[in-house]
């Protein structure tokens, strides 16, 4: 169970990435050019916050049974200065509670706004500032901190 869902947080993360940049970009581009914001904007902020929900869902559920986390929690004296373990119990669920927080936030806000050029730039502030949060965690496999694969087979 621990690897596939291992693997759905990894492939999840791409769903998040993707509808973020789409929802930022749809954002800007409402805020500058003083577009009507459609129900397609609406269905983009919504999309993008229930499958932010949903990699939260997974990351909790991953969280409580992973031996990297169970390793932290029971040796917190000695894991706490182990980078790798450090990252994987403390640091990578702190920042992406954040940026879903960031997230969640920017969808309510925007929601409620009442005027079109309000929530467009209500959005775009909340989700670049999440996006940046949730980039700044990932463990990518290029990052010479932490790396783990970008796309774990099931």
């Amino acid at each position: 169970m621990y690897g596939t869902l291992l693997a759905l947080h990894s492939l999840t993360r791409w769903l998040i990435l993707i509808t973020l940049l789409f929802a930022i970009f749809r954002s800007y581009r409402g805020w500058l050019s003083g577009s009507p914001y459609l129900k397609f904007d609406n269905i983009v902020r919504h999309t993008t916050a229930t499958i932010a929900h949903l990699q939260l869902i997974l990351g909790v559920w991953l969280y409580f049974i992973s031996p990297i986390v169970a390793y932290f929690l029971h040796h917190f004296a000695t894991a706490v200065h182990e980078r790798a373990i450090r990252f994987f119990g403390m640091e990578h669920v702190t920042m992406m509670l954040i940026g879903i927080t960031l997230i969640t936030l920017g969808s309510v806000k925007s929601k409620r706004q009442t005027n079109d050029l309000k929530k467009f730039k209500t959005m775009a502030i909340w989700l670049t500032v999440a996006l940046l949060v949730i980039l700044s965690s990932v463990p990518w496999s290029f990052s010479p901190l932490i790396s783990r694969p970008n796309f774990r087979p099931f």
